[in-house]
C-alpha cells in the first residue's frame, strides 16, 4: 500500500510539475527561440542581485578611471537599446563594475542587467567596439532570461530522475545505482552541455544585434573572437565543451552579419 501510495504521489507531482511547465514558455528576444523558464521573474531578479553583491564583495574593483568610464561608457550604450526595444528589459537596474584581475580574461551578467568586465579581458578587447562584443553578449545573457532557463533545465532534469527512481524501485540496488549514473552523465552530456551551448550561440547572436544598435561596428566582433581564439590554451572537446568551438562560433557570426548591419549606423 505504501508503495502505490508513493508512486501516486510522484504521479500528482509529476502531473503539477507538467502544468506548471506548460504554463512557463517564453520566448528569446532576435532569435524567437522557445524557452521553458519555471522561475519567476521577481526571483530571478533577487537572485541575480545578490550573488552579484556577494561576487563584488570578494573582488577587487578597479580604480583605474578611464577603463571604468569606457566600461560604463560602453555599457550604457547598449544597455540603453536594450531597455528601449525590448519590454522586459525596462525592469532592469543596469550595473556595470570592472573586476582589478589581470590574469582573468572574462566577464559575466547576473539577472537584472548586473555586469562584471575582468581586467584580463581588456587585452583581447583592444578598444570600444572589442568591448561592444564582449558587453553585448553578456547583456544578451541577461536579455534571454538565459540564468533562470539553466536553473529550470536542472530542475527538469532532476524531476526526471525521482520519476526514474519510482519506475526501477523494484530493481537491485547495483542496478538502479548503474540507471542514475548513466541517467547523470547522459542528461549532463546530452542535454544541459547542448543547451549552454546554444545559449552561448544565443548571446552571441543578440550581442551582435546590440551593439550595432548602440552605433558599434559589429565587424569587429570577428576581430575579437579572432584574437580570443589566438589566445590558445587548452581545448575541451566539442562535445563536452559548454561553449561552441572557435570556428563555428566565428561562422555563425558571419551568417548573422548582414542582419546586424541592417541595425548598424555608425
Amino acid at each position: 500500500m505504501k508503495r502505490v501510495l508513493f508512486k501516486l504521489h510522484a504521479y500528482s507531482v509529476a502531473m503539477a510539475f507538467l502544468f506548471s511547465i506548460i504554463a512557463s514558455c517564453a520566448t528569446a528576444p532576435v532569435t524567437g527561440r522557445q524557452q521553458l523558464i519555471l522561475i519567476p521573474p521577481s526571483q530571478e531578479l533577487a537572485l541575480g542581485l545578490k550573488s552579484y553583491r556577494e561576487i563584488l564583495s570578494k573582488s577587487k574593483l578597479s580604480q583605474d578611471k578611464e577603463i571604468v568610464d569606457m566600461v560604463n561608457r560602453v555599457g550604457w550604450d547598449i544597455a540603453r537599446v536594450t531597455s528601449r526595444d525590448y519590454p522586459i528589459a525596462k525592469d532592469y537596474e543596469w550595473e556595470f563594475n570592472v573586476i582589478d584581475d589581470d590574469k582573468t580574461p572574462n566577464a559575466f551578467a547576473l539577472p537584472g542587467g548586473k555586469i562584471a568586465v575582468y581586467t584580463g579581458l581588456l587585452r583581447y578587447t583592444k578598444d570600444e567596439a572589442g568591448l561592444a562584443t564582449v558587453v553585448g553578449h553578456e547583456i544578451g545573457h541577461a536579455l534571454a532570461r538565459h540564468g533562470a532557463e539553466r536553473m529550470s533545465q536542472y530542475l527538469l532534469a532532476q524531476l526526471g530522475q525521482v520519476a526514474l527512481n519510482v519506475a526501477i524501485e523494484d530493481q537491485s540496488p547495483e542496478t538502479v545505482r548503474a540507471i542514475n549514473i548513466a541517467y547523470g552523465a547522459g542528461s549532463t552530456v546530452g542535454v544541459l552541455l547542448p543547451f549552454s551551448r546554444l545559449e552561448e550561440s544565443e548571446a552571441d547572436h543578440i550581442g551582435l544585434i546590440l551593439m550595432a544598435k548602440a552605433g558599434y561596428n559589429p565587424r569587429e566582433a570577428i576581430n575579437f573572437w579572432e584574437r580570443m581564439a589566438q589566445a590558445g590554451g587548452k581545448k575541451t572537446p566539442a562535445f563536452l565543451s559548454t561553449h561552441p568551438t572557435d570556428e563555428k562560433r566565428m561562422a555563425q557570426i558571419e551568417g548573422w552579419m548582414p542582419e546586424a548591419l541592417s541595425y548598424y549606423k555608425p
